[in-house]
């Protein structure tokens, strides 16, 4: 994207309003082009295969299948856990919540269930003990307890293991299983240092976007036993995303676990140097705390509407993302270098002073 600077030439915009804003790397349209492919709804898609595997292989689970998108590997994961009229327990703050399009309740008959979500992105454990249904005529079932790592709203903090451990407990000895929407366990497990088996070893089925923090231009893949997973292929049909040759962007996502994934510590140094810039520039709040991964979050003093501030970021070169009360949102990735941070950081300081000129000086 591009915008157009004072002397009339195109300038390339930094564009910080997502992770999914990525354009696939050279190495992976060169994997695109060369990729051997075959009908994936046989299972005689080579390269999906090899995806498949490589997925379940990283997050120590016995298989794992490829999905189009990451609300359709939330939606059919649980549809395999749930049947209609079962509960699933989510988080008020929770990504399945806001921006999945009410899909369990409406294409599955499954009530969502929202528990307060603190700043850390955590459900309190009282509260899943006590929301877990007893076997009782009355109550719906509870299906599944979801979690979300990192989680998007809470500014992608990320979920200890010891918290995780404790609430798969909870669950466990109540019969429930666990669902982690991990749309970027990468970034989580790299934010804590061990493997994304690690962190999916804590729960009994997982949905990651290869979309997000790895780069790939498509996909999301979700992982759990051979039989449940057999179980979300089933579901995966009904919706509408079974593809035939599709080792065409599979092998994007094959890159992507091959060169990616020891870079993102790279963005998550970008985030908080970013924060700290932020953080020095007056009338702007941010918890630097909360900045563990590649997630900044931030607000203006004074006001809870940034669409002025974030207008006058797009003129001067700078997509952002507008995150409501929230405030604003930027995410690191790939495509942005310590060249392109400094960059953001002067825009910010030039937007805010015009702000303040303008509030001094009426028109």
């Amino acid at each position: 994207m591009t915008s157009v600077s004072d002397n009339g030439h195109q300038a390339p915009m930094i564009d910080l309003r997502s992770d999914t804003v990525t354009r696939p790397t050279p190495r992976m349209r060169a994997a695109m082009a060369e990729s051997f492919v075959g009908d994936d709804q046989y299972g005689e898609d080579p390269t999906v295969n090899r995806l498949e595997a490589m997925a379940a292989e990283l997050l120590g689970k016995e298989a794992a299948v490829y999905v189009p998108s990451g609300t359709m590997g939330n939606l059919s994961a649980l549809l395999a856990h749930c049947g209609r009229g079962d509960e699933a327990l989510v988080g008020d703050e929770s990504h399945i919540l806001w921006f999945e399009s009410g899909g369990p309740s409406t294409l599955g008959g499954i009530p969502l269930f929202a528990l307060k979500t603190d700043r850390r992105g955590r459900l309190d454990p009282v509260d899943i003990v006590n929301a877990i249904r007893a076997d009782r005529p009355g109550y719906p079932r509870t299906g599944v307890v979801c979690l979300e790592n990192t989680h998007n709203r809470c500014g992608g903090v990320v979920l200890n293991l010891q918290y995780m451990r404790q609430v798969r407990e909870i669950a466990h000895d109540r019969g429930v299983p666990i669902h982690l929407d991990g749309a970027r366990i990468f970034n989580a497990a790299a934010s804590l240092g061990v493997p994304a088996s690690v962190v999916a070893a804590e729960a009994d089925s997982i949905q990651f976007c290869l979309s997000k923090g790895l780069g790939a231009p498509v996909g999301s893949l979700v992982a759990g036993t051979g039989e449940f997973i057999q179980n979300v292929r089933k579901q995966r049909k009904v919706l509408g995303g079974a593809m035939r040759q599709s080792g065409v962007i599979a092998a994007a996502g094959v890159v992507a676990f091959e060169t990616m994934i020891d870079r993102l510590p790279e963005d998550h140094a970008r985030a908080r140097t970013l924060a700290d810039g932020l953080a020095a520039i007056d009338g702007i709040r941010i918890d630097r705390e909360s900045v563990q991964t590649n997630i900044v979050v931030f607000k203006l003093e004074g006001t809870q509407d940034h669409a002025e501030f974030i207008a006058g970021l797009k003129g001067r070169g700078l997509l952002v993302s507008n995150y409501g009360l929230r405030g604003v949102r930027m995410v690191t990735h790939y495509e942005i270098d310590d060249a392109a941070i400094a960059s953001a950081l002067g825009i910010v300081n030039v937007a805010l002073a015009d702000i303040r000129e303008t509030v001094r000086v009426p028109a």
